[in-house]
């Protein structure tokens, strides 16, 4: 800690506590406009079919109804981050069921969802492609036409319905496989998994005397509902302003567009605000899920335990648009090696369309369903060596100064230190106590992780009031997770003042610098970045002025707690940051006002190291790690799962606010649990969606999380992070799915290679 230091590794609670708890803070649905219209979607319900024509008579004649939007009503435009490939609202066809094909304002809800149902739309009914395999069959039709007349951000490879394919490589794997005593080799499956953030998808669009829009959305990035939706209108981004109230969770569901543009383009046609939110069913069935993935994956070793070789293919279902999916699957294959010394990789993989909900980033971006095939292969690799599985990761574990899948350097690195934390927090429980009853098997699985934080860009601005007071304005939107609440104490720790002297006012392009969002465990790391270089530069102008004012050289200065400047040994020399403020407002410089905008700019990956093709992300990178063990039960009669324990270990570089970390991790332990044991997007033969609500689709509830999860938090500063901070909100869900299917072998003798780990699948796996 500094000299000054007031905040950084202080439990303070989050910003917006007291209005979240006591149930004041206003959410999208909570807003109201004089004037007010609500907005109703059409949905179509066909996976695959042309739109030969619409007939929106019936539902204008309904009274109230003010406005009914369709395809026809927008200039055909694609957009797209990676891929521009999608519509704002179906044209001319409709590629999943719930795709939205019209939208309608009315007066109040139940008027615009009747108005909805009323609208008559003719198809021409086309095959559906709902499986990975038939994805990959060129004989099959495409789901996109036009597919290679698409703007692509990065060159790839497609062909058919594989709209992207993306590979690494490092070393001779061909060869290396000779070297190898054992391999193991098999297919992993995932599923698709709903985002369940409390607070469905909304927004609000209306107009100012002058024409101008503003959009109030439930949103992971003001700046990129800025960009998108002026871009499909055809607007200049200068005439629309986003701004985000609170959001009730996001976790990569809310990373693009969902509502916005439809309500933006309603309060156009209307002049009137228009508001939508969407019912449960509806965000489950035309939002975003995670990926399906198909693995096949291949690791050999030495006798010794050494590990010799990986090969991986990948399949991703993306469904019927590309949205984040070719990022998604970069991080897939980047991350398939995991976090171990292995000197032969070959990863492939291939990103398909099929007739379902589009997939999206969500926590984790593709590494849980990696990590799952992984380190389910490492327990593997151990069981056929009779090595214990801890000292197999450990003699394999990455360190300090080694190097990414791709030549990335590594300069802090804290993997063994979460193994071993881990294996001497079981050591000292008490683990066997009052052992599985007649009839059940109990057994603990472990799984090493890594993730990374650092991609993109963002920008920040500390302005210094008269009363030597700062406000922090950046683009971030806090999810609910305590991001503001963070930056506030990397700025108030930089600056030596008290947390009560720090505003953070919330999100919106009118006032707010650049940020790409919030998402990929990345604002503390990158958004922390630029806020405690903006508070630097603060920081210099202080000393200035306050040179200026004391007759002394800067090199005298120091600061002190509480919003001081003071003479170095000289106790009684001292201004106060309102002293100076007054003088640079009143009379010398202007106000102060520090700032700092940037990308991330750390090592690229290594052409001299590996071969790398069609990689989505321009630059990513600073890794982090982590350890997890699950203590569960298994019923050998019924194959019902009891998770009893979760031991979960990271290493997070400072813990900039110890509270907010340890509640990450908590919480993506019980959503990684969801992935492992419940949670699956079921959809028929139809191409619907089967289980559309919290009746039929099984997430985790108070019963099913363990008493005991115990969090382990360890600080390997990471030398560029501020405060040598890193990412934490995705890692804690990466290693459970793998850290279960280990402790349901170890328990049963039966290595399910599916998530979720359902009863029936555990009964039926082969010993």
């Amino acid at each position: 800690m500094s000299a000054v230091d007031t905040a950084v590794g202080a439990s303070f609670p989050q910003l917006q506590a007291r209005e979240k708890t006591t149930g004041a803070a206003p959410y999208i649905d909570d807003f109201k406009r004089p004037g007010m219209l609500f907005g109703a979607l059409a949905f179509s319900p066909y996976a695959h079919a042309k739109i030969l024509s619409y007939n929106t008579e019936a539902a204008l004649a309904l009274p109230g109804v003010s406005a009914v939007i369709t395809g026809e009503d927008f200039d055909y435009k694609l957009g797209g981050i990676f891929l521009k490939d999608e519509p704002p609202i179906a044209m001319r066809k409709v590629r999943y069921v719930g795709e939205p094909v019209a939208v309608v304002a009315a007066v109040d809800q139940d008027t615009a969802r009747r108005a909805a149902r009323l609208i008559d739309i003719d198809y021409e009914l086309l095959p559906s492609i709902l499986s990975v395999d038939q994805a990959l069959d060129l004989a099959q039709p495409m789901i996109h036409e036009d597919l290679a007349e698409y703007f692509r951000l990065a060159p790839s490879e497609f062909e058919g319905n594989v709209l992207w394919s993306t590979s690494l490589s490092e070393g001779n794997v061909d060869d290396a496989w000779a070297q190898c005593d054992v391999i193991v080799e098999g297919r992993f499956q995932t599923q698709a998994q709903h985002h369940l953030y409390m607070e469905p998808c909304g927004a609000i669009a209306e107009l100012d005397y002058a024409g101008r829009l503003t959009i109030s959305s439930s949103c992971q990035s003001v700046h990129i509902v800025h960009q998108k939706v002026a871009d499909y209108l055809g607007v200049p981004m200068a005439q629309i302003r986003s701004i985000v109230p609170n959001v009730g969770g996001g976790f990569g569901g809310k990373g693009g567009l969902h509502v916005q543009t439809l309500v933006a383009k309603l309060a156009l046609v209307t002049g009137k605000p228009v508001k939508l939110t969407l019912s449960r069913t509806e965000d489950f069935e035309i939002v975003r899920s995670r990926h399906p993935i198909r693995i096949d994956m291949k690791t050999g070793a030495k006798r010794n335990g050494t590990l010799v070789a990986r090969e991986i293919d990948i399949v991703l279902d993306g469904g019927a648009y590309a949205d984040e999916s070719p990022a998604v699957m970069s991080w897939a294959v980047v991350v398939a090696r995991g976090p171990y010394r292995i000197a032969n990789v070959r990863s492939n993989g291939r990103l398909v369309y099929t007739n379902k909900l589009r997939a999206g980033p969500y926590r984790g971006f593709g590494n849980p369903q990696l990590t799952f095939a992984g380190e389910s292969q490492i327990d593997e690799i151990a069981a056929k060596l009779g090595l214990d599985p801890f000292e197999l990761r450990l003699n394999n574990a990455v360190e300090d100064g080694d190097h990414w899948f791709g030549g990335q350097p590594m300069p802090a690195v804290g993997l063994k230190q979460c193994i071993t934390s881990v294996r001497d927090a079981i050591a000292h429980a008490d683990v066997g106590v009052g052992s599985a009853a007649k009839g059940k098997h109990r057994a603990i699985g472990y799984s090493s992780l890594t993730h990374m934080c650092g991609l993109q860009s963002t920008a920040a601005q500390i302005h210094l009031r008269a009363d030597g007071s700062i406000a922090v304005v950046t683009g971030v939107v806090d999810l609910g997770q305590g991001s503001s609440t963070v930056l506030a104490q990397i700025a108030a720790n930089a600056l030596g003042l008290p947390m009560d002297r720090v505003s953070f006012p919330v999100a919106d392009t009118d006032l707010s610098p650049y940020n790409w969002k919030t998402a990929a465990s990345r604002t503390t790391y990158m958004s922390g970045r630029s806020v405690f270089a903006a508070a630097t530069d603060v920081r210099e102008q202080l000393f200035q002025h306050a040179a200026q004012m004391m007759e002394c050289d800067i090199s005298d200065l120091e600061l002190r707690s509480g919003g001081f400047v003071g003479i170095k040994g000289v106790p009684g020399a001292k201004l106060t940051f309102a002293q100076i403020a007054g003088l640079a407002m009143n009379r010398s410089g202007g106000p102060i006002t520090g700032s700092d905008s940037l990308v991330f700019d750390g090592p690229r990956l290594d052409p001299k190291r590996a071969i790398a093709q069609g990689i989505a992300f321009a630059n990513l990178g600073i890794y982090t790690f982590g350890f997890q063990a699950v203590e569960l039960e298994v019923d050998e009669a019924t194959g019902e799962v009891e998770v009893l324990r979760v031991w979960s270990a990271h290493d997070v570089g400072r813990a900039i606010n110890p509270g907010l970390v340890e509640g990450q991790i908590e919480g993506a332990v019980a959503q990684g649990l969801g992935l492992a044991l419940t949670e699956e997007m079921i959809w028929d033969d139809d191409g619907r969606l089967a289980n559309p609500t919290l009746m039929d689709y099984k997430m985790p509830g108070i019963l099913d999380i363990p008493d005991h999860i115990e969090t382990i938090i360890l600080e390997t500063p990471e030398p560029s992070g501020p405060y040598g901070a890193k990412g934490v909100g995705e890692n804690g869900l990466c290693g459970i799915p793998a850290a279960v299917a280990n402790a349901v072998f170890n328990a049963m003798g039966k290595r399910v290679r599916s998530l979720p780990i359902t009863p029936e699948k555990i009964l039926d796996a082969p010993e």
